[in-house]
């Protein structure tokens, strides 16, 4: 049952009595001595510090909930930028490549005709180096028949007219 009801509870060799005397007066000198009022106040000056850490801390959240933002403003910017920079690289990659084509081709016409000159002229040069090996040619075949002729001393007027229009036809 309840302890309070007993028999030798309120009796001065009880120990329980003694320490329920003891916890009172503890609870009078901590009232008397203002032990409350400094545990309260040393509560609220506490709570007030995490209430300060906690505005603080809202604070610094804001703060970086708006550079967070900034930052990807900036990125998106920068994006932004970065796909434009690319694209113009993109078009003067083109223009570049069509001003290079232009340049090949007036290269390989030059060169072309540069070809064709080179050919007409060794063309001219085997032709005139023909018709001066076939000068020679002639010039010596006369020679011999003029040499023979001399030698043997006959004429023959179909060689003599040969012989006549070598000069007007080789020219």
């Amino acid at each position: 049952m309840n302890m309070f009801f007993e028999e030798g509870f309120f009796g001065l060799e009880s120990a329980e009595l003694w320490v329920g005397i003891g916890l009172l007066l503890f609870l009078a000198i901590c009232v008397f001595t203002g032990a409350f009022k400094l545990v309260g106040g040393a509560l609220d000056a506490q709570a007030a510090k995490i209430q300060a850490e906690l505005d603080e801390a809202t604070r610094l959240r804001a703060e970086a909930e708006a550079l967070l933002a900034q930052i990807r403003a900036e990125k998106a910017e920068a994006e932004a930028q970065a796909a434009g920079m690319l694209r113009a690289a993109e078009d003067d990659a083109r223009v570049m490549e069509a001003e290079a084509k232009v340049k090949l081709e007036e290269t390989l016409a030059r060169r072309q005709a540069l070809a064709e000159r080179r050919i007409a002229q060794a063309e001219a040069q085997a032709s005139a180096e023909v018709k001066a090996a076939a000068a020679d040619l002639a010039a010596r075949a006369a020679e011999q028949i003029l040499t023979a002729r001399v030698a043997g001393q006959k004429t023959d007027p179909l060689l003599d007219a040969a012989i006549a229009q070598i000069g007007t036809r080789l020219n």
